[in-house]
């Protein structure tokens, strides 16, 4: 039984040595939490902690796509921007409407997100999508929030959880970017 003592912990502080030193799992200097989709195999490949509008980030798929998520307090809007499998290059879809299912305190509720074409989308589809909803706004901050977005792509369905940390860390970074 000693022995099984003492390895556990020795494998605990080798496996914390191991997070310090490969920047896994450590947390991030710019400050930011990863969203949705966090990722729990780390492949060769890059794993952005933000989209290019500064929001986080919802896996789709497996990596297929990823979406963004702006949820700007100030204007009382949340804005989801649908990107490529890298989260760089936007991905036009022709729905009118995104969904986001929230549920908080026992409660579920969906919220429609319209369609709004950034300035390179072609004409019938949309990268952007956004909402107004006040409610929206408020309950992506409740404690406990449980949110998921509803999207199609090329014929199939996606589904991403939202993993929306609102804290004033977060809005230190955001504000230090504007």
């Amino acid at each position: 039984m000693r022995k099984t003592n003492f390895v556990v912990p020795a494998i605990a502080v080798m496996a914390l040595g191991l997070m310090i030193f490969s920047g896994c799992g450590g947390g991030d200097s710019a400050g930011t939490s990863s969203t949705a989709g966090s990722h729990d195999d780390h492949d060769d490949h890059d794993h952005p902690s933000e989209g290019p509008h500064h929001g986080g980030l919802v896996e789709l798929g497996n990596e297929e796509y990823h979406a963004e998520l702006v949820h700007d307090d100030d204007a009382g809007t949340v804005t989801i921007y649908l990107l490529d499998s890298s989260a760089k290059s936007a991905v036009p879809i022709e729905a009118t409407e995104l969904l986001i299912n929230l549920s908080h305190d026992g409660e579920a509720e969906q919220f429609t997100l319209a369609s709004s074409p950034d300035a390179g989308d072609p004409a019938g589809k949309s990268s952007r999508f956004v909402s107004d909803d006040e409610e929206l706004v408020e309950d992506l901050d409740h404690e406990g929030a449980d949110a998921q977005l509803v999207v199609t792509i090329a014929g199939k369905q996606y589904r991403g959880e939202i993993e929306h940390d609102h804290d004033e860390e977060e809005h230190a970074h955001e504000d230090s970017d504007h």
